[in-house]
């Protein structure tokens, strides 16, 4: 029996969670099949709920990276007006 010559997902895994071997895919799914915070991503398939590691990739994939981070804390900046900010930049853009 020959083998396929190219096994989609066989070798281009990317894992999000190294603690229960959550892949990118998975999320994706997961997404897809309505979940939208990291929160209901780790009641799905539990990524997110050992070390915690994998959180920003997963809110990255559901497209939640631009959230204020600690830069705007540091510059004493109320999260809500440095999110604000960053929205305006965002249509300034488009």
């Amino acid at each position: 029996m020959a083998r396929p010559t190219n096994p989609v997902g066989r070798w281009n895994r990317v894992f999000v969670c190294n603690c229960f071997g959550v892949t990118e895919a998975q999320v994706k799914k997961h997404a897809a099949d309505g979940a939208c915070t990291p929160r209901q991503i780790a009641s799905a398939c539990k990524a997110g709920t050992d070390c915690g590691s994998c959180v920003r990739r997963i809110q990255a994939l559901l497209g939640r990276g631009a959230l204020p981070g600690r830069d705007a804390a540091k510059r004493d900046i109320p999260a809500l007006v440095e999110a604000g900010r960053r929205e305006e930049r965002l249509d300034e853009a488009a």
